[in-house]
């Protein structure tokens, strides 16, 4: 019991801890950034043009296919969707050409909004971690006129507060440790009915 009532205690706590820290990103001052561009299937398009309506744009920092956790924050994300773009719009940028962003998007039936910024100016200014040009997070944008300002932005990571999968994870005491996301979870069963031929 006295574990438990530990528990309880330290889960207050963290809720007490993120109510302050949305507090903080509340009044964070923004800082004005440039209006860069990006590479997509149709052509270039601008960070101005990706707020459309909205004057909050959250730019989902992907590490591209070859990142098996940034798939599974996108895959969490992208349920998310149709809620998070009635607050902001959501675009999902990654290093990866166009072409390859549409194709894994498809694969994965993502919703998202698809920018590349092709490893250029963009992800080295903006980046969520200083000194690195391919790490997973968020930046939220606010425009004003046509002025562009970086308002928020965090990390991402296993164990965070931005992928649910981990809180359920720790809740049957497991952690990186013992889990890693993959592409597909298919296993080949023992026997095949089918005869088994031409199996992948």
């Amino acid at each position: 019991m006295i574990m438990v009532n530990e528990i309880r205690q330290i889960e207050q706590q963290i809720y007490e801890l993120n109510a302050k820290l949305s507090k903080l990103r509340k009044a964070s001052p923004p800082q004005k950034v440039t209006n860069y561009t990006f590479n997509t299937l149709e052509g270039e398009i601008s960070l101005l043009e990706l707020f459309g309506e909205n004057d909050k744009l959250l730019m989902i920092h992907n590490m591209g296919e070859g990142c098996r956790y940034c798939m599974l924050w996108a895959d969490g994300f992208n349920g998310f969707l149709p809620h998070l773009e009635s607050a902001m719009s959501v675009t999902l940028v990654s290093k990866d050409a166009p072409e390859l962003q549409r194709r894994f998007a498809n694969e994965r039936g993502w919703r998202f909004r698809l920018v590349s910024h092709g490893g250029g100016k963009y992800i080295s200014e903006q980046t969520v971690t200083e000194g690195e040009t391919n790490s997973p997070g968020a930046v939220v944008y606010e425009r004003v006129g046509d002025d562009i300002f970086r308002k928020n932005s965090s990390e991402f990571g296993p164990g965070d507060i931005y992928c649910s999968m981990w809180g359920l994870l720790g809740l049957a005491g497991m952690g990186e440790e013992e889990w890693t996301p993959q592409y597909n979870y298919w296993k080949r069963p023992m026997k095949l009915d089918d005869g088994g031929l031409n199996v992948l």
